[in-house]
């Protein structure tokens, strides 16, 4: 039987500029625009990043304000989360207080920069209570199989919702070169993910590789130009939308389909917008 994927994409993240890539998108105009090609490539959601007037990363409410209305306009059904992340720059009071402004549909926090405030875990418990009551579907991300154990734990305990099920495993961050690998998803693959949505995203050319070991496992991806500008045949990209197109291919001739934005929206339980 054919599996639904949910693909999300990553068309800039937080570091990369148009040094990197002249494609990539910087301001919101850009990144709308390539939202819409990867939507109609077969993507259902947008990982979002904003960027300030030296294309610097900012949380920056009013600037994800003015992308979730421009994508409403444009790619109107397209989900959308934002990022918290910090960068080194914000801490998690800011990181927290920026996705209040904004109260995006999604939202994906890292829970290394974020378990500082579990040392007050009513801190904790009442800002994820916070988003339970918004209706903001969090993505927990985590860079290893012990964060994964952590955030199970404090699902476990109660600091962590035990209805936050959403989870990105991010392969490849700490590797050399930052060059993930298929085998990187093994220590993940060891705990029961079945109660799990659960998302893969790697750094470097073998992103294709890793994202179809997941979604082969039961997952679902997340590309994009923030992790990877390489086609798995070794050539630079055009954009972030080229990517999709070869992973939705990949995922046909492997009898897999791309979810729709409503698909997936119902699957992961995001309110609409």
């Amino acid at each position: 039987m054919t599996r639904d994927v949910i693909v999300m994409v990553a068309p800039n993240g937080a570091r990369k500029t148009k040094r990197d890539h002249a494609t990539l998108p910087v301001s919101i105009e850009d990144t709308v625009s390539e939202a819409a090609l990867c939507h109609a490539a077969g993507a259902s959601a947008l990982h979002a990043h904003v960027r300030g007037s030296n294309d610097e990363h900012v949380l920056d409410a009013g600037l994800y304000r003015e992308l979730i209305a421009e994508m409403a306009v444009r790619v109107p059904g397209m989900l959308i989360q934002v990022t918290s992340e910090a960068v080194g720059i914000y801490t998690p009071e800011q990181q927290i207080a920026c996705i209040q402004a904004v109260v995006p549909q999604m939202a994906s926090i890292s829970l290394r920069e974020i378990s500082s405030s579990f040392e007050k875990p009513d801190y904790a418990q009442q800002y994820f209570a916070w988003c339970d009551e918004h209706e903001v579907h969090i993505q927990h991300i985590v860079y290893s199989a012990d964060e994964l154990q952590q955030f199970l734990d404090y699902r476990q305990c109660g600091v962590i919702p035990a209805g936050h099920r959403c989870v990105l495993f991010v392969l490849g961050r700490y590797n050399v070169n930052f060059q993930s690998d298929p085998t990187d998803l093994d220590s993940f693959l060891q705990y029961d993910l079945s109660q799990l949505d659960w998302f893969t995203c790697a750094f470097g050319h073998k992103e294709q590789q890793c994202v179809m070991r997941a979604i082969e496992a039961g997952g679902n991806a997340r590309i994009g130009f923030e992790n990877n500008l390489y086609l798995p045949n070794g050539n630079i990209a055009s954009n972030t939308a080229s990517l999709v197109e070869s992973l939705v291919a990949a995922l046909r001739q492997n009898d897999f389909a791309a979810a729709t934005s409503e698909a997936a929206r119902q699957r992961l339980g995001i309110r609409s917008a």
